[in-house]
């Protein structure tokens, strides 16, 4: 069986809307404890994490606009330059699902591009939540976050209808190849969903269920 190391790539994610500075702080010490890749939050717990992480190489993940990316262009950029100002080393932001459904694609691009350009060279991942997506809209997607210059597609915030789907992430990297990060997340609570994923082609994989898919890992390898 091939073996895994899923912490190197999991965000080990507390996006809940009533976390506390001590759940958060808790968050923080799992993914030093089991050494995560990144914690993914909210935007303002950005600084908080940046501090807690400080030294430990772990990324401070932050999501941007759950779960329709509804809010105006204007605030949503704001909110990017605050994060990257308080530390993120990577911004997952979510498509406008309403202007994607309406054919608006220079519209998409061209805020895609916009969030970008502050990330510079920090990582952005685009959420498509394809749970509100046919297949076919999930490949423009993809494609569109490729000409804005994106670093990776996502999946999922976690707040819509469903979470990732193996058809989906296998759509997603049959659209963008090894050009992009594909990350899997929404509803991945355990090692085997997990390696699936990865199989299916995901190159990280977001999960507030972290230590039960590393845990789950150590059984299925011993």
């Amino acid at each position: 069986m091939r073996r895994f190391n899923l912490a190197k790539i999991i965000d080990h994610t507390n996006i809940k809307a009533k976390a506390t500075a001590r759940d958060i702080k808790k968050t923080c010490q799992e993914a030093k404890r089991y050494k995560f890749r990144g914690v993914c939050v909210n935007p303002e717990w950005v600084k908080f994490v940046r501090e807690e992480l400080k030294g430990t190489g772990i990324k401070t993940v932050v999501l941007i606009d759950p779960p329709m990316g509804l809010s105006p262009h204007t605030k949503r950029v704001e909110v990017a330059k605050q994060a990257k100002k308080d530390g993120a080393d990577e911004i997952d932001m979510v498509i406008n699902v309403g202007r994607f459904l309406c054919g608006d694609d220079d519209y998409i691009v061209s805020e895609i591009k916009k969030v970008k350009e502050i990330c510079g060279d920090k990582i952005l991942k685009v959420i498509l939540e394809t749970c509100y997506l046919t297949d076919n809209q999930i490949v423009q997607a993809c494609k569109l976050a490729k000409i804005a210059g994106a670093d990776f597609v996502k999946t999922s915030t976690g707040f819509g209808t469903g979470g990732a789907k193996i058809g989906h992430i296998r759509l997603m990297h049959k659209t963008v190849g090894n050009e992009l990060g594909i990350k899997a997340s929404g509803g991945i609570r355990d090692a085997k969903t997990a390696i699936a994923m990865i199989n299916a082609g995901a190159t990280r994989i977001g999960a507030s269920a972290g230590i039960k898919i590393v845990e789950g890992l150590k059984r299925i390898n011993e």
